[in-house]
């Protein structure tokens, strides 16, 4: 399994000159495009709009002379893989080309006890979409696993059942990660490292439920490591 969140600040001051200096003299200036698909971590619930992983993301490549927008944000609290498809019919965007496509979905999926070949049939269909939403270039599409909400303090006070909830996501994100592999996209695994830090106080927001930004900080350095590595936007 691949591991991205491993020393991600060690390696992003090898690979920045590397990986971006074409774009810095990219005689054309163009700015590049990104859309996020997903649900509440997506939309950041509880956390400021700059706070959001996909704005971190864009703000960190900006930093580094990179020309890009976030162009859109299809996600809502407590989305499942067939209502993240109807957004995406409702938000009119089919037919529209994008830089960069992340999808990360799937927890409300697990949360509501739906069938795992449901959640592959419709989650094979959305990362299907994605490509297309991505020019039809697999390369600038990244999936995100699920992050495991059953280390976090309100499945604690619940009293939930912390090594259900925790095989049912490395069930889900199996599934996703076979999908991502068999469809040639990026895969950006957070699930282990955030079981590790999911409970601390600073890493939820209010709700004790949702990452803090600081965890979405995590997530954006790590989307920018595979950018910087596995992306030609050139």
């Amino acid at each position: 399994m691949k591991v991205h969140y491993l020393f991600p600040m060690m390696f992003l001051s090898l690979f920045w000159g590397y990986g971006f200096k074409n774009l810095k003299s990219n005689p054309m200036n163009e700015t590049f495009t990104y859309l996020a698909l997903g649900d509440s971590y997506t939309i950041g619930e509880g956390v400021e709009e700059s706070g959001r992983y996909p704005n971190q993301t864009v703000a960190l490549l900006k930093e580094k002379g990179m020309g890009i927008e976030l162009s859109g944000i299809i996600a809502k609290t407590g989305w499942t893989t067939d209502e993240l498809s109807k957004g995406i019919n409702d938000a009119g965007i089919r037919g529209n080309n994008y830089d960069l496509v992340t999808l990360l979905i799937g927890v409300n999926n697990q949360y509501r006890g739906r069938d795992i070949e449901n959640y592959k049939m419709e989650f094979k269909s959305l990362l299907q979409d994605a490509i297309t939403f991505a020019k039809g270039n697999a390369n600038h599409v990244v999936v995100i696993s699920i992050p495991d909400w059953g280390v976090t303090p309100f499945a604690l006070a619940r009293g939930t059942d912390k090594e259900k909830v925790g095989t049912e996501i490395d069930t889900y994100n199996q599934a996703n990660k076979n999908i991502a592999e068999e469809l040639g996209v990026h895969y950006l695994e957070i699930t282990e490292r955030y079981r590790e830090i999911g409970a601390l106080p600073q890493m939820v927001v209010e709700d004790k439920l949702h990452p803090s930004d600081l965890i979405y900080k995590e997530w954006a350095e790590q989307l920018v490591q595979i950018i910087g590595e596995k992306m030609a936007f050139n």
